[in-house]
C-alpha cells in the first residue's frame, strides 16, 4: 500500500509539472529541485527499509542534491574536486 501511494504521488507531481504555461524562475527551479530531492531521498529510504535516523539523513541529502542539480542545470556549470578540499567550476560536458 505504501509503495502504491508513493508511486501515485510521484506520477501526480510529474503530471502537474507538465501543465506549466510559463518557464520556471530560478527560485522556482531551486525549490522544485529541493522537493524532488526530498522525495527521492524519502522513497529510497523507504525502499531499503531504513530506520528513522537514516530516513532523515537521506531526505536531507536528497534535498541538497536536488538543489545543486537545479542550480547546475540553470548555469550549466559543474564543480570538480581539486583533491585538496577545494573545487573548480567548468561548463558541464554535454
Amino acid at each position: 500500500m505504501k509503495k502504491t501511494v508513493l508511486t501515485l504521488a510521484c506520477v501526480a507531481s510529474l503530471a502537474l509539472s507538465a501543465c506549466m504555461s510559463r518557464p520556471l524562475t530560478d527560485q522556482e527551479k531551486t525549490v522544485a529541485g529541493g522537493v524532488a530531492g526530498i522525495a527521492a531521498g524519502l522513497i529510497t529510504a523507504n525502499a531499503i527499509g531504513a530506520n528513522k535516523n537514516w530516513t532523515v539523513l537521506t531526505t536531507l541529502a536528497g534535498a541538497a542534491a536536488g538543489i545543486m542539480v537545479a542550480r547546475n542545470s540553470y548555469t550549466n556549470q559543474c564543480a570538480y574536486s581539486n583533491g585538496d578540499g577545494t573545487y573548480r567550476t567548468r561548463p558541464c560536458p554535454v
